[in-house]
């Protein structure tokens, strides 16, 4: 009998039942609550009408984003529910300041998610310039490097928490901390640290930090959540922006848009209202389990993918250093590219990423077997030449 108390939260997700899912850095599986959950939507919508408006759909962006504060050490009410990534980095991109021509200078590294440095890029005005920290090992980024790029002409440094690739877990407190000598601000992704690390944006004086519920939060697409620190609020000035951010929004003035002083001032638009009710029960089970359990256990389970690997002489394109590794590690095989799609084939569901490899990301509902499963299957499509059959014509 299985003494991994957290596999008794295998029932509550069904697909755990067909397929070996090793593929929460992705898209955590889906819990079975997002069914009643969507039922008490259509039920609301159903029998109120418009009336649901005044029953919490109103408040359901700062209602989720209260869920999810306390698993990454916010104040309550100071994160709000969006629907994706990019529209939540240009939200908060448009709001800030770039007219001081003495910080024209925003650092970055090269293994930042692409689609913030689109966003970044698309919002800042000609006279700032984007410096790059390269990666010397494709794994992580040399830490000393960015620090000193941090300087007084330094506006903004945004940069992943984790790396999506390599999952190397960026020094949040102290890149802040520089920062924060020098004048500058930060902006982090956090898509691949909530729900698996811990994470403390009070704690750390973090600036701005904009993470998505879809992977290790299990609240599937269409939810990402973005963090303010509270005394900000009043400095930014939002160029996306929309009647959910006026103070009066029933007052329907086209001549003047008055602010929100709360968190709402970064609202736009009308919210998936649908899509705020599928995230609740993934939040509210990792809220229950707690993160320090979560992340024990994916320490244990990361380090027995890198023994394996190692067993096997697979390469491993992650952090050794269980303190430097969060969720996911990358293994490299040979054929690494054709070997994902026979796994994928066998419902072994992991992912591929050029210049990486293998992604394998074991989740708080997975156990030893189904890791000892996935590498094993590894070394059998390299044997059996099973691989052959996905090269490219």
């Amino acid at each position: 009998m299985s003494t991994d108390s957290l596999l008794q939260w295998r029932e509550e997700f069904p697909i755990l039942s067909r397929c070996n899912y090793l593929i929460s850095n992705s898209l955590g599986a889906m819990p079975r609550g997002v069914y009643d959950s969507l039922n008490s939507y259509a039920d609301t919508w159903a029998e109120q009408g418009v009336a649901a408006w005044g029953s919490g759909w109103f408040e359901l962006p700062q209602t989720v984003g209260n869920k999810i504060a306390p698993l990454m050490g916010a104040p309550p009410d100071s994160v709000l529910a969006h629907q994706n990534a990019s529209i939540a980095n240009s939200i908060l991109l448009g709001s800030l300041d770039f007219n001081d021509r003495a910080r024209d200078k925003v650092v970055i590294t090269e293994l930042d998610f692409p689609s913030d440095v689109y966003a970044l890029r698309s919002w800042l005005p000609g006279h700032m310039r984007v410096h790059t920290i390269r990666s010397r090992d494709g794994i992580s980024i040399d830490i000393d490097e960015l620090l000193d790029a941090i300087d007084e002409r330094t506006r903004l440094v945004s940069t992943s928490h984790v790396l999506f690739r390599s999952a190397f877990i960026m020094p949040a407190q102290a890149i802040t901390e520089k920062a924060h000598r020098v004048g500058a601000q930060v902006l982090f992704n956090g898509y691949h640290s909530v729900g698996v690390i811990p994470v403390d944006v009070s704690a750390w004086d973090v600036d701005y930090y904009i993470g998505g519920v879809l992977k290790w939060l299990c609240g599937g697409p269409g939810g990402v959540f973005m963090y303010v620190r509270p005394d900000l609020l009043p400095t930014l000035h939002p160029k996306v922006t929309g009647w959910f951010a006026s103070r009066a929004p029933f007052a329907f003035d086209v001549e003047k848009l008055d602010l929100r002083e709360d968190a709402y001032r970064l609202m736009n638009g009308t919210p998936g209202i649908a899509s705020l009710h599928a995230v609740q029960p993934g939040v509210d089970i990792i809220a229950e389990i707690g993160l320090s359990a979560i992340r024990d256990k994916s320490m244990r389970l990361t380090a027995l993918i890198i023994e394996l690997a190692d067993e096997l002489g697979y390469d491993v394109v992650s952090p050794r250093d269980a303190e430097r590794r969060a969720g996911t590690v990358t293994v490299n095989p040979p054929h690494a590219w054709e070997v994902s799609q026979e796994l994928l084939a066998r419902d072994i569901m992991i992912d591929f990423r050029p210049n990486a490899g293998i992604r394998i990301a074991p989740h708080f509902y997975n156990s030893e077997a189904e890791v000892r499963a996935a590498l094993m299957a590894i070394g059998e499509i390299l044997s059996d030449g099973a691989w052959r059959r996905h090269e490219p014509s």
